[in-house]
């Protein structure tokens, strides 16, 4: 799985008064949890751009004034209206213990519908897995080349080597929707067959 450092530096000031005088420096309170103790410190914004603002799933590795741990992201909470990040949670991650993390889906080959003339839509662009850190993968490649017009994959129809999905079984991950073309074609078919 990809990985991205980031670096901090601990904090003592808590509660509203100390997160608020941590924004005022152009920093973000942090917390990471699941360690012996709770570690609080504060990043630069910058350094959390490229994290949050992905479609990827990283492992961190953090450190927090020369202390390496670590971790994965939990949590974002962002301002109401000028939408910038006011405070990240993150949990710690041992190599020896599953974790809980969202990966992106992946869809690989053309769908049978899709060469009908077919839409694919994609509704679920993140699956929450749980595993070992080192058998995590970039992305969940799904094959949908037996896809046919009409139908759909669920969550239930998947499985991955090392993984155990968390996302409910009954959740559709994409479908192949009938578009207006597809359709007039069909029905112009069924015209011609009478």
């Amino acid at each position: 799985m990809k990985t991205i450092e980031i670096k901090g530096v601990k904090r003592d000031a808590f509660g509203k008064k100390g997160s608020k005088s941590i924004r005022k420096a152009g920093l973000v309170p942090c917390v990471i949890y699941g360690c012996k103790e709770n570690i609080h410190f504060s990043v630069e914004e910058s350094q959390l751009r490229d994290l949050i603002y992905t479609p990827n799933s990283y492992i961190i590795h953090f450190d927090i004034d020369g202390e390496q741990t670590i971790g994965v992201m939990r949590e974002v909470q962002f301002h109401p209206v000028k939408d910038n990040v006011l405070h990240v949670d993150f949990y710690h991650v041992d190599h020896t213990k599953p974790v809980a993390i969202d990966i992106p889906v992946k869809l690989t080959g053309i769908s049978e519908g899709v060469r009908q003339g077919g839409k694919l839509m994609l509704s679920k662009r993140k699956l929450r897995v749980s595993g070992i850190i080192d058998n995590l993968p970039d992305t969940l490649d799904i094959d949908i080349t037996n896809l046919q017009l009409g139908k759909s994959v669920f969550v239930n129809d998947v499985k991955f080597d090392g993984l155990t999905i968390l996302t409910p079984g009954t959740t559709a991950i994409c479908a192949v929707r009938m578009t207006r073309a597809a359709r007039g074609a069909a029905n112009a078919a069924a015209a011609e067959a009478k």
